[in-house]
């Protein structure tokens, strides 16, 4: 009896081995691609926190998708950044704005890639006036052929107010994905370079939420789930893998975690100065993002994992 009756090595001792037992797996289908349209035309400019990251016009967008699609990545979530901002969120109320054109472009080039839209608003931080504003964003953005949409704004009610307009208006089948619990996170730094979404004024710890917090992520996720959301996002994923184990024990919905902008940059430039090996790390993290409980990831990775995963 010198020997352990209990060997879990015996399954590990070979890759096949390793493959047949392994419990969680990455795929394609759980994977979406965010990018971010800009105004003109023929323009790619490279986001320099966020390399192999760009802003792009709508036509340059479009090849994007194209791209995408053709490595069988299902969707994308698109993020504009108008020439110009207002209190009003006039460009995103704007049936033939940046973003408007962006989505109908991509569904018609690419019927089949799912199209997710980010609906924010922009201006002054009041509860109730911004969320008649982002019911608004909704169903432009709806009418202009998203698949899904996207409210981040962590306003009260939001969703309750989107469910009810989209439906009035005729979309019941369009789903509402929620940033449910949106942490105030140090990770977004390399966004707000894409997305020129510096903040100008206010405290964004004011709405979004405080990262000691973990009771309160499955109260904001509960209610959205009650308001109507369809899917509830954790966002970011890396650092908050408990709470996305936590909401996918509370829900029945479909669970999304957002690996963002700095999470995959830290990653970029360790292996950029040989630290890390670029790809063993993205495939871990994100396989550690879907063992925490995420049914889908939305990850700047999403390219390189379908190069990677067919080859």
């Amino acid at each position: 009896m010198g020997f352990p009756l209990q060997r879990p090595r015996r399954t590990r001792q070979s890759d096949v081995w390793r493959r047949m037992v392994r419990e969680t797996r990455l795929t394609l289908d759980s994977l979406i691609y965010p990018m971010f349209l800009v105004p003109g035309r023929g323009v790619r400019n490279p986001i320099g926190s966020m390399p192999g990251i760009s802003q792009l016009s709508v036509d340059e967008a479009v090849k994007e998708a194209r791209a995408v699609a053709s490595k069988g990545i299902p969707a994308v979530l698109l993020f504009a950044a108008p020439a110009e901002k207002d209190s009003k969120a006039s460009a995103a109320l704007d049936p033939k704005g940046v973003a408007a054109q962006g989505i109908a472009a991509i569904k018609d080039a690419c019927p089949s890639l799912i199209v997710w839209a980010h609906v924010t608003s922009k201006g002054q931080i009041d509860n109730d006036s911004s969320v008649e504003t982002l019911a608004r964003v909704a169903l432009n953005y709806t009418r202009a052929g998203a698949d899904a949409v996207a409210p981040s704004d962590m306003m009260d009610g939001r969703v309750l107010a989107m469910r009810t307009l989209l439906d009035r208006e005729g979309f019941t089948g369009t789903p509402i994905v929620s940033y449910a619990a949106k942490y105030a996170s140090s990770f977004y730094g390399p966004f707000r370079e894409a997305a020129e979404s510096a903040p100008a004024f206010g405290d964004r710890r004011s709405y979004q939420m405080d990262p000691a917090n973990g009771r309160e992520a499955l109260r904001e996720v509960l209610l959205d789930v009650e308001e109507g959301a369809d899917l509830v996002m954790v966002k970011p994923a890396g650092a908050y893998l408990d709470i996305i184990r936590q909401v996918r024990d509370a829900v029945k919905v479909p669970v999304v975690a957002y690996q963002v902008s700095g999470e995959f940059s830290l990653i970029k430039a360790a292996a950029e100065r040989g630290w890390i090996d670029e790809k063993a790390a993205a495939l871990e993290t994100l396989t550690g993002i879907q063992r925490a409980g995420a049914d889908l990831i939305i990850t700047y990775f999403a390219p390189q994992v379908a190069d990677w995963l067919t080859r």
